[in-house]
């Protein structure tokens, strides 16, 4: 069976992958592995794992997946979001773009930088609470204390396209709804609910990393 590895942002995307897109991609003959970026080391050697701090961290995790010449792909699910400034494309971020053609330039960026044509970046935009917007009534109906239904107003727009503001990213409006919200615990539980077509459906850009992937797999 082919691998690809996915350099995640914690134990979110590691559950995410492994119940929403492990039984979509097992069956194509495509086993995806997700890695945490590491945080930090500590005394015996170990890391902490979860959390982007800076592009040195995320390029020191990279390179020893790709130095693996049996993956067949190296991909990575980093939130747009916060994304620290030293990131390869930042200076030259064009800022009166849409986010998602300026994420597509970020990603080329990364993968110019990592020179292997095995890696393609992927980054959520704006971060993983995107995708649970594909379906907001799945959340309102698993989040316990939900009771805001006003949530549903003003999601007209695509859920890859909500913003980055401090307030108004999506992480920021779930918790609006339910301040008992904790990302690792209950976003995928609201992935899976969701299902992975409903959501590829309302997020092109993920759609099309998914694409990817399957392109992978379907190679012999």
């Amino acid at each position: 069976m082919k691998r690809a590895f996915i350099l995640v942002e914690g134990q979110t995307e590691e559950t995410f992958i492994r119940d929403v897109l492990v039984p979509h991609f097992a069956p194509r003959g495509l086993h995806l592995v997700p890695i945490s970026v590491s945080t930090k080391r500590i005394k015996n050697g170990g890391k902490f794992r979860g959390g982007v701090i800076s592009y040195r961290q995320v390029e020191s995790d990279l390179r020893p997946l790709l130095g693996d010449s049996d993956v067949s792909m190296v991909t990575t699910m980093l939130d747009y979001y916060r994304l620290p400034k030293d990131f390869p494309g930042m200076d030259s971020l064009p800022g009166s773009a849409r986010p998602r053609k300026r994420v597509r330039h970020l990603e080329r960026a990364l993968e110019e930088e990592m020179n292997d044509r095995r890696f393609r970046a992927y980054f959520s935009l704006h971060e993983f609470e995107a995708l649970l917007l594909a379906e907001p009534t799945t959340i309102l109906s698993t989040l316990s204390k939900a009771k805001n239904r006003a949530f549903l107003n003003g999601l007209s727009a695509p859920p890859e396209e909500i913003n980055d503001g401090e307030t108004t990213h999506p992480a920021a409006r779930i918790e609006k709804v339910d301040k008992t919200y904790r990302k690792a615990l209950h976003g995928p539980l609201i992935a899976n609910r969701i299902g992975l077509p409903k959501i590829r459906k309302e997020c092109p850009h993920f759609a099309k990393w998914i694409g990817k992937l399957e392109s992978v797999a379907s190679k012999s």
